[in-house]
């Protein structure tokens, strides 16, 4: 009898479990249609702009200070792109300081305080801080680092996607103006369309040339909502803790 029970609740747990799978592969089949069909729409653009901008933007306002989060390796895509737009804020107001934060890896710091110097900034305007391993962190790091930036007025150079929650946890950690400067690259307008059979395409292989569409755009879209997501999960987190 007891052997009979034991089999009879190991069956119940078998279908237990495979019932919960089984919704676990439907829940995650409708997201990833979900993720195809919004591929489709800009709203993936529309979402990824919403992130750099939210918060407020420098706009035509002329910052007292220009401070440059750091994050990934160096060289690195997003990490130039930062100090590209750094140094061009350095260039339009001469007048600012330059502060780079960055994690506690002086070597990935002195490399961007030398790409800034590459760039124009003098050495005598740059500040590191290599302190903070989230965004949070770093804030923190930064106002106790400089005391006194009430009246300051902030322009905060990251990454867009990474915007709305930096110039929130900068405001919330302590005092002064704290505005937005998305780091965004520069859009390509060149036509990419090809000629397919004249570079040696296949007879019977489709011909995408002249779909930038289905060949980049949708792409693109699918991995921007990954980067999206990924940001608004960071959002709440950072809610529910009371950081922004």
């Amino acid at each position: 009898m007891r052997a009979g029970r034991l089999r009879a609740v190991g069956v119940r747990c078998a279908r237990g479990v495979v019932r919960v799978l089984r919704s676990c592969a439907i829940i995650l089949g409708w997201a990833a249609l979900l993720m195809v069909v919004l591929a489709c729409t800009p709203l993936p653009w529309r979402m990824h702009h919403w992130l750099g901008t939210a918060a407020g933007d420098l706009g035509l306002r002329h910052p007292d200070r220009i401070v440059v989060l750091g994050g990934s390796g160096m060289p690195s895509g997003p990490e130039l792109l930062r100090l590209f737009h750094a140094a061009d804020l350095a260039r339009r107001f001469p007048q600012a300081a330059m502060d780079v934060v960055h994690t506690p890896d002086t070597a990935v710091l002195h490399a961007m305080v030398a790409e800034l110097r590459h760039r124009g900034v003098e050495a005598a305007r740059i500040h590191g801080l290599a302190e903070g391993t989230n965004t949070r962190g770093q804030a923190l790091a930064y106002h106790r680092a400089h005391p006194g930036l009430a009246g300051t007025r902030i322009a905060l150079v990251t990454a867009p996607e990474n915007m709305y929650r930096s110039v929130r946890a900068f405001r919330k950690a302590g005092p002064g103006e704290v505005y937005g400067v998305p780091a965004w690259d520069t859009p390509l307008f060149s036509d990419l369309a090809y000629h397919h059979r004249s570079i040696g395409g296949g007879r019977y292989v489709p011909d995408v040339s002249g779909s930038n569409a289905l060949r980049y755009d949708f792409w693109n879209r699918l991995k921007l909502q990954i980067t999206c997501l990924r940001e608004l999960a960071a959002i709440a987190y950072y809610r529910l803790n009371g950081w922004v």
